[in-house]
């Protein structure tokens, strides 16, 4: 989401006739993206933050924009107070206050200001910054912004504000828009992306927008994220089984193997229903992957707690698991209301011990692609060899002196671990396998 956010706010200000800085202290301008989700990106924000005055202190006409979760949405008269130096706050998302403040007329309120700005920045027609257009292979695009779920233990409620989907014709523009500069693939985001429309009377929900994106033509492949598995209905598993460019990739969080702690999080599902759930994206969508979301030592998780964590994780056998170990955020209900109780060295200790299992289930997971020839989409060149992904959000690396940019191209894998695969191109022209022949690995 803040990939996002920063790109549009890159391209705002070069509308403005800004362009790209290589470092801090040659900007005109400097907006720092900020995110809360664990305390330790709350404290490199609050650091980083610091670490810029005496660029001001040099250059009182400097511009420094502090931006997104940091700020929040509900008022940031401390943040003003502690870092007098910061010209502008803007909230998640809202490039509007940056642009106003660039672009200030005395004829017109900065209220009326930042709400043209915002407007703006979100109707769907998204010029790419200079040094992504053409470059850029796969695109974020936001579909529902904030979230009113409020999960004991997370901030983002609070600082991304309520739900709210944007409208179609405004996603479809910016796909549009997007596809026409040179993306071929665009992941929808949504802190709960299969909510998207419950908050609009009689609106589409992402199925149906599935259905409608798939129609722009020039676009390769389609993803989403994150789902939460209260809202993952048949017709959303149905849409990613039918529709060719949906990629089968599930993100679906679990966050906890044991009903109790699920409760304490207030997910509002049982570790049973999440078991159904996987098996049911299984059954529906052949060959699919599924990444999710764990928590370890969240406020009185006890030993057996856990090991029905780790039980499930062993049990499902993921392709992904993203593993966090709590952290305290302030303001949460788990903060206000909950002891953290686990140490710091149990929750190390339970995070390692998910890590190694987790590393174990992808590498045998990974295995049955070796000898496979699957389509990848290239994106760019890392340290002499192209890097891409197959349809099942699989990395994948390839040695050669051939341009891929942005290239579907089937290969045969030659090497495959937990995190990573490596494979080759067809021999000759004529060895390529068409993409309608692939066999994809389960």
């Amino acid at each position: 989401m803040n990939v996002a956010d920063s790109q549009r706010v890159a391209s705002a200000l070069e509308q403005l006739g800004y362009h790209a800085a290589e470092k801090a202290r040659q900007a005109d301008v400097i907006v720092l993206n900020t995110c809360v989700v664990r305390q330790s990106a709350e404290d490199k924000a609050y650091g980083y933050l610091s670490s810029l005055k005496p660029l001001k202190t040099n250059n009182p006409n400097l511009t420094i924009n502090l931006m997104g979760c940091l700020v929040g949405v509900k008022g940031y008269e401390h943040l003003q107070k502690q870092f007098p130096y910061v010209d502008v706050f803007s909230p998640p998302s809202d490039p509007g206050p940056l642009i106003a403040h660039l672009t200030q007329d005395e004829s017109r309120d900065l209220e009326q200001q930042e709400t043209e700005a915002r407007f703006a920045l979100m109707d769907g027609d998204l010029v790419l910054p200079d040094e992504e257009k053409g470059n850029l292979v796969a695109a974020f695009v936001p579909v529902v912004l904030g979230c009113s779920h409020a999960c004991t233990y997370c901030i983002i409620p609070y600082r991304r504000g309520i739900e709210r989907s944007r409208p179609v014709g405004q996603i479809v523009a910016e796909v549009r828009s997007l596809v026409a500069q040179g993306v071929k693939e665009i992941t929808l985001l949504g802190q709960i992306v299969d909510r998207y429309g419950k908050d609009i009377p009689d609106g589409p929900n992402l199925a149906q927008l599935l259905h409608i994106i798939h129609d722009v033509e020039g676009l390769e492949r389609i993803r989403f994220l994150t789902s939460h598995p209260n809202w993952m209905t048949d017709e959303l598993l149905d849409a990613v089984a039918e529709l060719p460019k949906v990629m089968p990739h599930i993100e679906v969080p679990v966050q906890a193997g044991h009903d109790q702690v699920l409760e304490n999080m207030k997910r509002a599902y049982t570790a049973d229903d999440y078991r159904k759930l996987v098996n049911q994206i299984r059954g529906r969508i052949p060959g699919v992957s599924i990444a999710t979301d764990i928590i370890v030592g969240f406020p009185g998780e006890t030993a057996e707690q856990y090991q029905a964590t780790y039980d499930l994780l062993a049990e499902l056998k993921m392709d992904v698991a993203h593993l966090a170990r709590y952290s305290t955020r302030p303001g949460t209900v788990a903060d206000r209301r909950m002891e953290d109780d686990v140490t710091d060295e149990e929750k190390w200790r339970r995070f390692r011990e998910l890590e190694a299992l987790q590393e174990s289930i992808a590498a045998e997971i990974n295995a049955a692609y070796l000898g496979e020839t699957v389509p990848v989409l290239f994106e760019e060149k890392v340290r002499g060899r192209w890097k891409g992904r197959t349809e099942t959000n699989k990395l994948v690396f390839v040695e050669s002196d051939q341009d891929l940019h942005g290239q579907l191209i089937p290969v045969q894998i030659t090497w495959t671990g937990p995190w990573s695969m490596q494979a080759r191109l067809p021999a000759t022209p004529g060895d390529a396998v068409p993409l309608d022949m692939v066999s994809i690995a389960p």
